[in-house]
């Protein structure tokens, strides 16, 4: 099978392309190499998860595959659609997915409603058929790239925290929907603030059921955290460079750094078998909370690889004059990595609670009406 693509992907690649060719993109979903685990009416091949990894993997090896940040349509909204959407919906949307044509964000934090996202004061007012939705949204990675976004508002504040939110599907360019980048410390902007006034929604917006929107989210959520777990660009800080770097500057003579790599490729090979283990088993990652395992491990074990390789780069790395050195990119880069897709904290209590069966941590407003509880 390897063989097969790998011939394919030589045959086909142009010359020149670049990871931003919207061409050979297309011509990736044609082949159905975007979604290989999409279903064959959805554009994909129906591979399953063991087969997609490897198209993936050869994908990456030719630089020939989507940009990672492209995980966000890939693996979390498009299977959300078809998993909750209409079949008008799956027309409308999926293709563009597959084309790798269509750049999606989720608006699912809020300033108030980051950890506890169940909190979300985001709301939507129905009027008629419609919609009138205003509030806030924060750390909506891509947003400013993005033609649509996967919406939770609450539809009904009389209602448990966890219900009475609906999904929807957004129109980035809509009136009434302002996106303002925001400056992280590495100097990059795809984190952004996205603000919500007055916007008018239809009902062809909603995805899945009015009021059932939480557990569209959590479809989602899983499905991010399992993806987060992979070890990319997009999701952590690989070893090798490091690795290399230890040799070029003669620290891996260092008995103490040696140990601390060894360490690390402990976890990260760990943490690799752990995923094809999961794969070989058929289990489903995306529905389920043992996807928060792999992504804790893996968030900890980046920002240990960043800050080893921060330290090897001595110097160089802590002051500059150009552009900032990777190590030092990778430094501020992965504080990050134990906050999205849920903090470290928040993955332990999935685990705990979820996973092992342990007894659920004490909420007062359970069960309470939403518009009841106190709010920071």
């Amino acid at each position: 099978m390897r063989e097969a693509i790998e011939a394919w992907v030589r045959e086909n690649l142009p010359e020149n392309s670049r990871d931003a060719d919207a061409a050979w993109y297309a011509t990736l979903g044609r082949r159905g190499y975007t979604v290989p685990h999409w279903p064959p009416e959805h554009g994909g091949l129906g591979y399953t998860e063991q087969q997609a990894a490897v198209v993936r993997s050869v994908l990456a090896a030719h630089g020939a595959g989507l940009p990672d940040h492209y995980f966000v349509p890939l693996m979390l909204i498009g299977p959300a659609i078809m998993a909750w959407g209409t079949a008008e919906q799956q027309q409308r949307y999926l293709p563009g997915i597959v084309a790798g044509a269509d750049m999606w964000c989720q608006l699912f934090s809020e300033p108030g409603a980051g950890s506890d996202l169940a909190s979300l004061a985001t709301r939507a007012v129905p009027e008629g058929l419609s919609w009138r939705i205003n509030g806030q949204k924060v750390w909506s990675s891509f947003a400013s790239e993005s033609r649509y976004g996967m919406l939770l508002a609450r539809t009904d504040p009389d209602q448990p925290k966890n219900a009475g939110i609906t999904c929807f599907l957004v129109d980035m360019a809509a009136p009434g929907v302002t996106v303002r980048p925001l400056r992280q410390l590495t100097g990059d902007e795809h984190f952004c603030e996205v603000f919500l006034e007055d916007l008018v929604l239809g009902p062809e917006t909603v995805l899945g059921e009015v009021d059932d929107g939480w557990r569209v989210a959590m479809s989602t959520l899983n499905a991010e955290r399992s993806g987060l777990s992979e070890t990319s660009s997009a999701s952590g800080v690989p070893l090798a460079p490091v690795l290399d770097l230890a040799r070029r500057t003669g620290g891996w003579d260092d008995p103490v750094v040696r140990d601390r790599l060894v360490d690390l490729y402990a976890v990260e090979h760990a943490l690799a078998l752990t995923n094809l283990r999961s794969l070989a088993e058929s289990r489903t990652p995306a529905g389920s909370p043992t996807g928060s395992i792999t992504k804790l491990v893996l968030s900890e074990l980046s920002q240990n690889i960043a800050e080893l390789g921060f330290e090897l780069a001595g110097a160089e790395a802590a002051y500059w004059d150009g552009p900032m050195p990777p190590e030092t990119h990778n430094l501020l880069d992965s504080r990050r990595f134990t906050i999205a897709g849920g903090t470290s904290e928040v993955q332990r209590n999935i685990v705990g609670e979820r996973v092992l069966g342990l007894e659920r941590e004490i909420d007062p407003g359970r069960g309470k009406p939403w518009r009841e509880l106190r709010r920071s």
